[in-house]
């Protein structure tokens, strides 16, 4: 009974510290001028978020189309000699800072929406190919032995064993690549391509924490949607037992 409402008075206390931050927080952000900003903008905020928003839909929809079929080709028999050659190519090409895998974009393709996605598309590619080969080659030898034993042939050994078996880890890849679009696509004001970005960088320009904060809160709410979003399809996605043996398997 003790401990029950120790815990109960630590939940209280946790909340209580949760909304006297909340309110620390707006007080701070009105003192700045974002509130002024948004009841003034609102139009403007709501035409750049929806831009953001396609810039990152279409850019990690594009990632996940080529990056899990480019891990399930790496753990294939033929390409294992090249697997680490290739991922470490692609490590290197994340190291890039994004400010320049855009700009080189920019030299090739111009300006404008195109060029944003392109290289968000690239700088998000390495997370999805590095967890999908991972949680393919991850997968214990003996299950695939079993489902041969079955008489699957390589289409059903892929789709009904391993693609279910490593499903967890590819998501989790997946949601690493959006979240990190999310903050990335701010970037794509530089060449034209719109988003929030225009308000975080136009703030910086004019030292106007207001017009700042009225894109880099709704880019900071974005990140958290999607990871919330992202994590509820893991969840629902995952029959609980995989989703266990993954996160067993990927524990330090």
């Amino acid at each position: 009974m003790k401990a029950n409402t120790t815990s109960s008075s630590r939940s209280r206390g946790w909340v209580m510290a949760g909304l006297i931050l909340a309110f620390a927080t707006g007080g701070y952000f009105q003192h700045l001028g974002f509130f002024d900003f948004a009841v003034n903008n609102p139009a403007e905020i709501w035409k750049l978020f929806l831009e953001h928003i396609y810039l990152v839909v279409i850019s990690s929809t594009i990632s996940v189309s080529i990056g899990v079929p480019l891990g399930i080709l790496l753990t294939r028999d033929f390409m294992r000699r090249y697997r680490n050659w290739i991922l470490n190519i692609l490590g290197i090409c994340q190291t890039v800072p994004s400010l320049a895998v855009i700009a080189i974009a920019m030299t090739y393709i111009g300006i404008g929406k195109k060029t944003a996605i392109f290289a968000l598309v690239i700088y998000g590619l390495l997370p999805i190919i590095r967890n999908s080969v991972a949680g393919l080659a991850g997968i214990d030898p003996v299950i695939i032995d079993a489902g041969r034993g079955m008489g699957m042939n390589p289409a059903q050994l892929l789709f009904r064993v391993e693609l279910p078996n490593a499903l967890y880890i590819i998501l989790a890849g997946i949601r690493t690549s959006t979240v990190i679009n999310v903050g990335t696509a701010a970037m794509s004001f530089l060449v034209g391509g719109g988003g929030l970005g225009d308000l975080i960088f136009s703030g910086i320009s004019m030292v106007d924490p207001g017009y700042m904060l009225a894109g880099a809160v709704p880019t900071c709410i974005l990140a958290i949607f999607f990871n919330w979003f992202l994590g509820k399809v893991e969840f629902w996605a995952v029959s609980p037992g995989l989703s266990f043996s993954s996160r067993r398997d990927v524990s330090p």
